[in-house]
C-alpha cells in the first residue's frame, strides 16, 4: 500500500470515527437533557434556580448544548481509546470516561462558579449542583454506552 492510499485509508477511518462519535454524542446528550429536565422539575431544583438566579426555558437550552458537548468529550475518546479503557463492558467504559469529564466539569465550572457566588449558601448550591451533574453526566454515560454496545454487538468493531 503506498502512502496516497494509507492516507485516504486513515482519512477514512477518522471520518467513521467521527460519524460514530456524533452519533453516540446526539444519544449522551439526550440522555443528558432528558435527566435535566427530571431534576428541574423538583422542588430543590427550583429553589436552586431561584437561589443562583438561572432562567428555566434557557437552561433547558443550555442543557441540551452542554450535553452535546459532554457527549463528544465522552464518545469519541471510547471510540478511539475503546481498548485501552478496564473493564470489558461498553457502559462501564463510558460511565468510566464520564466521571473523568465529571470531575473536569466540576473543577473547571462548578468550583469557579460557586466561589462567586453571592449567595451566604455556596457551599450548599455547589453540593446540589454536583449532585445534579452527576446524575446527568451519568445519564449521558450510560446512553452513550448502551447506544455502543447496540451498534457493535456488545464488543469493540
Amino acid at each position: 500500500m503506498n502512502s496516497a492510499q494509507k492516507t485516504a485509508r486513515a482519512s477514512g477511518s477518522a471520518k467513521a470515527t467521527w460519524g460514530k462519535a456524533s452519533m453516540l454524542a446526539l444519544a449522551g446528550g439526550a440522555a443528558f437533557w432528558a435527566a435535566n429536565f427530571a431534576i428541574s422539575l423538583t422542588p430543590i431544583a427550583a429553589e436552586y434556580r431561584a437561589a443562583l438566579s438561572i432562567p428555566y426555558v434557557p437552561m433547558l437550552l443550555e442543557a441540551l448544548l452542554g450535553g452535546l458537548i459532554i457527549g463528544i468529550c465522552v464518545s469519541y475518546p471510547l471510540i478511539r481509546f475503546f481498548d485501552s479503557i478496564p473493564t470489558t463492558s461498553p457502559v462501564l467504559k463510558s460511565a468510566i470516561l464520564s466521571v473523568v469529564v465529571l470531575i473536569i466539569v466540576t473543577m473547571l465550572i462548578e468550583v469557579p462558579a460557586k466561589l462567586l457566588t453571592p449567595t451566604s449558601d455556596a457551599w450548599r448550591y455547589f453540593l446540589i449542583g454536583g449532585m445534579f451533574n452527576a446524575l446527568r453526566i451519568l445519564a449521558l454515560g450510560v446512553g452513550i454506552g448502551y447506544l455502543y454496545a447496540r451498534l457493535n454487538g456488545g464488543a469493540h468493531s
